[in-house]
């Protein structure tokens, strides 16, 4: 293996592990681990298919670290499986039909709504409370939060995770925050186990359309997985409005850098 070989493959796997850590910690991952793969001339789908199961390890290693504080919330964990689960495997299969340069031009403006939501969802969440108060309907209580509206639009979001991924983790932890899930801890529990979901799903569809380069996903896989635990060992240990604050700078950087490579 010459000089370059090693060269691209210690940027693969530092990205990876970046992007462990990173979406167990806040999301947004694959801002370090896809252009790593680009930036060595990996192309565009076979990049974001690979990077998807580089990550998929990473996910589940970062759900079973935060295991306790997802079963504080078991229904609306069993729901977010659910939903997971189809997103994941419509988004895994929209990835394969069609080319990404069109969805491309969306995702700034899915990042910026999605920190947009986060950063703002206790403004959000009273405004949804009134307008449900008006129209007579249950605001729902502060122990058991989560609805249908909030089932849907985690399917939305678990398909565009199953598609692309870059911000899952921020618009996941938006439409929990959203629904009424307040402690910063749960949110990012419940936020990694519809990640492990979506990944594993739209992984499977990857491997299955042989749409994979291997040599560079297994170096992904194993840094991946070890930042990933460390990553979700990291955010248990974090005070939850240094955490919450993490977050938002996350997503405004990636919608920043979203759009410079967008439209500039």
């Amino acid at each position: 293996m010459d000089t370059s070989s090693i060269a691209s493959f210690a940027l693969i796997a530092a990205g990876a592990f970046l992007a462990g850590g990173m979406n167990a910690i806040a999301g947004g991952g694959t801002f370090f681990s896809f252009p790593a793969l680009l930036a060595i001339g990996v192309p565009p789908i076979t990049a974001s298919a690979s990077n998807t199961v580089a990550l998929w390890p990473a996910s589940l290693s970062g759900a079973w670290a935060y295991r306790r504080e997802a079963m504080r919330h078991r229904r609306w964990a069993l729901i977010l499986i659910g939903v997971s689960l189809v997103g994941g495997v419509c988004g895994g299969l929209l990835l394969l039909a069609i080319s990404n340069a069109a969805f491309a031009q969306m995702i700034p403006w899915l990042l910026l709504i999605a920190t947009a939501l986060f950063a703002f969802s206790g403004q959000v969440q009273k405004i949804v409370a009134g307008i449900k108060r008006k129209l007579g309907l249950s605001a729902g209580g502060e122990a058991n939060p989560g609805s249908v509206g909030g089932a849907l639009f985690q399917l939305v979001v678990a398909t565009y995770g199953g598609f692309f991924g870059a911000g899952l983790g921020i618009l996941t932890l938006a439409a929990l925050a959203i629904q009424g899930f307040k402690d910063m801890q749960e949110l990012n529990a419940l936020k990694n186990v519809a990640s492990a979901v979506n990944y594993t799903v739209a992984a499977l569809t990857f491997i299955v359309a042989g749409a994979i380069s291997w040599p560079h996903t297994l170096v992904m896989l194993a840094t991946a997985t070890v930042g990933g635990y460390a990553g979700a060992s990291l955010a248990r240990r974090l005070p939850a409005l240094l955490l919450r604050r993490l977050v938002v700078v996350v997503g405004a950087a990636l919608t920043v850098i979203y759009f410079y490579k967008t439209y500039l």
